[in-house]
């Protein structure tokens, strides 16, 4: 009698335990899809400042990821990040453009549809990547950082130089994005009675690329790829003695994450509708580096996470710099808002890596697994 009692509460636990997994899928769903169309929804209500600010958040979160995948996932320390952002930009401007000849007036451009020039700049931010793989599938840790300094020093010198190409040190106007005849520039078009422009029309072009990317990086994380990825940033050695192969899967990633960072270049390229030299320096990289440690390493969330942070701490200051303490609008000689979001910043990096070794994210997930029982976590 014992023995069939048992049994009986083992079946009829059973439907409860497995119906607390659908259950937490279905929150998880209808969450997702809650901002899915909170985002969607945001052109017809936020001002210009607040989309251009989205769109960078969104680009920074392409480039991020990324990054996550050559320094989370895989462990290779990059510093030339801004380097590929400079290609994919450039990229777009080059391809698209109208401009003249070598020996004309304007840069070279070679009036291509916008949407073939986006491909074939995030094209050539991966060819570029290949061009320099052999050095990152040979090189870890703290050299291959060094050797893609050395990026950033060659990418200054040639944007600041190649003026047929870059326009020098004022940099050269952007074509907008055009896809199958609509063109995501500054015609007003207006859609439920709200007039769109280009920061709303490149809302939505912004968030498909996001989408995607975020998608694949996720599907590489946790497919064999990824294992690979993470048994290299743990023990390389050991990784090449269960067959992965070291040099071609550390050249892959590096060539994977300079195609993430060409496409956010050309989105950064759009929204700021011209490029400058100065923009693709050495703090960028830096940016990005503590965009990742900041979200959480190794993961694609915890790459928006960081460069949503990052990106926006210094918008938010200069829209309220009158309003906060401390924080003074640009040339009026006391803290820029710049410099205040650096400060800020470089603090959350030292106590996320003193007191959060798994970034913002990590405290979801730490939450999420103290409240959530063993069975209903997925």
């Amino acid at each position: 009698m014992s023995d069939t009692r048992s049994a009986v509460r083992r079946a009829g636990a059973a439907p409860a335990g497995a119906a607390g997994r659908p259950r937490s899928v279905s929150v998880r769903s209808v969450s997702a899809a809650a901002a899915g169309l909170v985002l969607l929804a945001l052109p017809f209500y936020l001002d210009r400042f607040w989309l251009q600010a989205g769109l960078f958040a969104i680009a920074a979160a392409i480039g991020a990821i990324g990054l996550n995948l050559l320094t989370g996932a895989t462990g290779q320390l990059s510093m030339g990040h801004a380097f590929f952002l400079a290609v994919g930009a450039y990229g777009y401007c080059a391809f698209a453009g109208d401009g003249g000849t070598a020996g004309g007036d304007g840069p070279i451009g070679l009036g291509l549809p916008g949407w073939l020039a986006a491909a074939l700049a995030v094209a050539l931010s991966g060819a570029a990547g290949g061009l320099f793989s052999p050095i990152a599938g040979r090189l870890r840790g703290a050299y291959l950082g060094i050797a893609t300094l050395a990026l950033i020093f060659i990418g200054q010198h040639l944007l600041f130089n190649a003026t047929g190409l870059t326009g020098g040190f004022n940099g050269r106007a952007v074509e907008p994005l055009s896809l199958f005849g609509f063109a995501f520039d500054d015609t007003e078009t207006v859609i439920a009675s709200v007039p769109f422009h280009s920061a709303e029309k490149l809302w939505y072009v912004a968030l498909v690329a996001l989408l995607g990317g975020a998608l694949f990086a996720r599907g590489v994380l946790r497919g064999r790829p990824g294992r690979a990825m993470n048994a290299l940033r743990d023990h390389s050695i050991a990784a090449g003695v269960m067959g992965v192969a070291v040099a071609r899967y550390r050249a892959a990633v590096f060539v994977l994450s300079s195609m993430y960072a060409g496409l956010a270049g050309v989105l950064l390229a759009l929204v700021f509708q011209r490029t400058v030299p100065d923009y693709f320096g050495m703090v960028l990289s830096l940016e990005y580096l503590a965009m990742i440690v900041i979200g959480g390493l190794g993961t694609v969330s915890g790459a928006v996470v960081g460069a949503v942070f990052v990106s926006l701490l210094p918008q938010l200051l200069t829209r309220y710099s009158d309003a906060l303490p401390l924080v003074s609008a640009p040339g009026t000689g006391g803290v820029s808002p710049g410099e205040a979001s650096r400060y800020l910043y470089g603090a959350a990096v030292v106590a996320v890596v003193l007191f959060l070794p798994g970034g913002l994210t990590g405290i979801t997930r730490t939450v999420r697994n103290r409240t959530t029982p063993p069975k209903e976590r997925t």
